[in-house]
């Protein structure tokens, strides 16, 4: 049978002072526990926890003499997790889809096993693994380790994160674990220069069209939907052109789709940018990470792939070009370009899913143990911020739309809320307000079109702005439901046409 560990040189790596400091306080509350203990330990993405867990197995083993299993979700991650073993000398053995017997368990101190592969093995035989005095599990938010804890149930458990909160809101993590150690801060680590500091823009963007799934996220179709829309196209060239150009820069989008039309859009500009998702095969992957690592200002596009067990240090802006209500994969976006090296102590985040408006800036203090204890009360938070986000949303009228309309002066403005509250206080009926709208985007039409054709396309590209209006407009109701809004949509736009085909035709 083929051996599954590593052979790599040893190496002496000399532990940062907070990793020192992590070890320590687990190893202590193991030590005033008696029984089995199950700890949660958080550390920021790009604080090194592949090596302070690694170095937890070594003490572990050396201390007890009973074995570790470390639990992984991704290939890529097992791998990873087995280099670092070894290099610290911890003979270590990847259980993958080829190891299907252990004949030579008494050679590994430490087993590295995927949760599905690891799963069909004990189903089989509980006994497949035997004399395990530790679990640790990366990534510990992911729900799919909890189908293993039951053969486990003498065995003292780790999980490791960089946010202790469930991917799954009906199975919070304190169920699973007695105690949350809290690493380092990303504030601390920055100020230390274990990690870069970032700078953050934002640039607004209208999400009333996005749905949220079961799992309390905003689907993928929706966002596909949202982030192919030209408008949307145009935002992310003009950030990535205002903030980043010249820069090593990963986008990460919510779908394949996305990542192919943005991919198209930075060729079609002249950027020197590759696309990347799941699909690829190791090869492909290869290469195209290779190219990436040693192209001077490459854009690497690509959707959840690379949110977890890719390392490149010169990443010098992460666009996030989705909205997320998830913190973790928040955090995750993010800590691809945190890594701190001798030349790049600072990066760029452009946002362009009201991401931070939402979820706070990345460098923010987070209350890890009030989200560990009571995870219901932050998920109700995110959506009182989520909801208030689409109540609060401005829209300006992007740059490309405003060309089109190079004869507009300051009495072609037009503030609906103000105009509405004019009007109710001269007792005239509000619905007067939609009018006075729809008569202010026919003039705008009429006098920058060349005819009527080319004023129902102004008409079809003002339709964001129409929606906005519209918007203010119900919120001013303070009743109107959201099939009211709809209505007012489609019947303004059909009210602004027969304008303009008495006006031009």
């Amino acid at each position: 049978m083929k051996d599954k560990a590593t052979s790599v040189p040893i190496i002496e790596k000399e532990l940062y002072p907070y990793q020192e400091e992590a070890i320590d306080k687990i190893f202590k509350t193991f030590a005033k526990v008696k029984g089995k203990v199950d700890i949660l330990f958080q550390l920021p993405t790009g604080g090194g926890k592949t090596i302070i867990f690694s170095e937890i197995a070594k003490k572990y083993i050396g201390d007890t003499g009973k074995k570790v299993l470390i639990l992984t979700h991704r290939v890529e991650l097992c791998a990873q997790t087995s280099k670092a073993l070894t290099e610290i000398d911890v003979h270590n053995k990847i259980i993958d889809r080829d190891v299907k017997e252990l004949h030579d368990r008494e050679e590994y101190s430490c087993y590295v096993a995927m949760v599905e592969t690891l799963n069909n093995r004990l189903n089989d035989d509980d006994q497949y693994l035997r004399n395990i005095g530790l679990v640790i599990i990366d990534e510990a938010h992911y729900n799919s380790f909890r189908k293993l804890f039951k053969f486990f149930n003498d065995s003292n458990m780790l999980g490791v994160t960089a946010t202790p909160l469930s991917s799954n809101r009906n199975l919070p993590l304190n169920e699973n674990y007695n105690e949350l150690i809290i690493g380092h801060s990303i504030k601390d680590l920055i100020g230390d220069q274990y990690l870069s500091d970032a700078t953050t823009y934002t640039f607004n963007v209208n999400l009333r069209s996005l749905k949220v799934g079961t799992d309390g996220d905003y689907t993928i179709s929706s966002l596909d939907r949202l982030y192919s829309l030209y408008t949307m196209q145009d935002r992310l060239l003009a950030a990535y052109t205002e903030r980043s150009k010249g820069k090593k820069t990963l986008i990460f989008n919510s779908g394949i789709a996305t990542s192919v039309r943005v991919y198209e859009l930075f060729k079609n500009a002249g950027f020197k940018v590759k696309h990347l998702d799941s699909t690829f095969s190791a090869k492909d992957r290869k290469e195209t990470l290779e190219w990436f690592r040693n192209t001077d200002d490459a854009i690497l596009t690509s959707v959840g792939i690379l949110t977890t067990g890719f390392d490149e240090p010169s990443v010098e802006t992460i666009i996030i070009n989705r909205a997320t209500r998830s913190l973790t994969l928040y955090h995750q976006m993010i800590g691809r370009g945190s890594r701190s090296t001798q030349t790049k102590k600072h990066f760029t985040i452009i946002d362009l899913g009201n991401n931070v408006e939402r979820l706070g800036l990345w460098q923010d203090y987070i209350n890890w143990q009030d989200i560990f204890r009571f995870p219901d009360k932050y998920f109700e938070k995110i959506n009182d911020r989520d909801n208030q986000l689409m109540v609060d949303y401005h829209y300006v009228r992007p740059d490309w739309l405003e060309e089109k309309f190079p004869n507009n002066g300051p009495e072609d403005d037009f503030n609906m809320k103000l105009i509405y509250s004019q009007l109710a206080d001269q007792g005239e009926k509000p619905k007067r307000a939609i009018d006075l709208s729809i008569e202010n985007h026919l003039k705008q039409i009429v006098k920058n079109s060349e005819d009527y054709y080319d004023g129902l396309e102004l008409a079809d590209d003002l339709k964001e702005e129409i929606e906005y209006r519209c918007r203010l407009y119900c919120s001013c109701l303070h009743n109107a439901t959201e099939s009211y809004s709809d209505w007012l949509k489609d019947t303004y736009i059909r009210k602004l046409k027969n304008g303009l085909r008495l006006e031009m035709m």
